[in-house]
């Protein structure tokens, strides 16, 4: 059995395959467990890296197989950088195949459930049906507009000669208003308190001469 039969639990030719689901749960546990390798190696890669500094002057001997052995834990923790970028891109591939298998399910059960809605309609009742309400509504329409309009039961007047008849009556009121005042109710005008001025010297200069021409004039005859 392979590598991939083993962490997805396959069985032989005739057994049936894992669902997306159950792949995608083995997935995310291999990269716990690789994520967890990841550490426990940078610890040792570490301790190792400690011990040849530590021992890098006193024993180079053991100062070298501690360098050798950090050599081999960089290369395991190097492998398994590259297989959780595989188990990651697989994952994240299973993980959208699942959401577009549940999008393209939905899609389909919604498009089964427009046609089970639309089985019984028939496009041509359809639009005698919106053709007959169009027909009601403008028939209501019309309805309103006669209940609305003002009934004269028979009584048609001129406008015009309503309104020449009301500027008569208006005019007769105010003759009448005018004529109660009468003219024993109008004041007089105040007289002025000032003096008149006086006249001209020069006016009376002339009329002085104009007396005296005349008074000539009746002694000469």
């Amino acid at each position: 059995m392979s590598l991939f039969g083993k962490i997805f639990g396959g069985g032989g030719k005739g057994g049936k395959g894992p669902s997306p689901q159950e792949a995608i749960q083995k997935l995310r546990e291999t990269e716990e467990m690789l994520t967890k390798k990841q550490e426990f190696l940078e610890k040792k890669i570490e301790q190792e890296l400690q011990i040849a500094k530590k021992n890098g002057t006193k024993n180079k001997r053991a100062a070298l197989q501690a360098l050798k052995r950090k050599k081999r834990y960089e290369k395991q923790l190097a492998q398994i950088d590259g297989t959780l970028s595989t188990i990651e891109f697989q994952r994240e591939a299973l993980e959208n195949a699942n959401t577009n298998t549940e999008v393209l399910k939905n899609m389909g059960f919604a498009a089964k459930a427009m046609k089970s809605a639309h089985e019984n309609m028939d496009i041509d009742k359809v639009d005698d049906l919106m053709q007959d309400i169009t027909e009601q509504q403008e028939l209501a329409q019309e309805i309103s507009d006669a209940i609305s309009k003002p009934v004269g039961f028979g009584e048609e007047f001129d406008e015009d000669e309503l309104l020449a008849e009301l500027d008569e009556l208006e005019q007769e009121q105010l003759d009448k208003s005018l004529l109660d005042i009468g003219p024993e109710n109008v004041p007089l005008p105040n007289v002025p308190s000032t003096s008149l001025p006086s006249r001209p010297a020069k006016k009376e200069e002339d009329e002085d001469d104009m007396e005296d021409l005349q008074r000539w004039a009746m002694e000469a005859m």
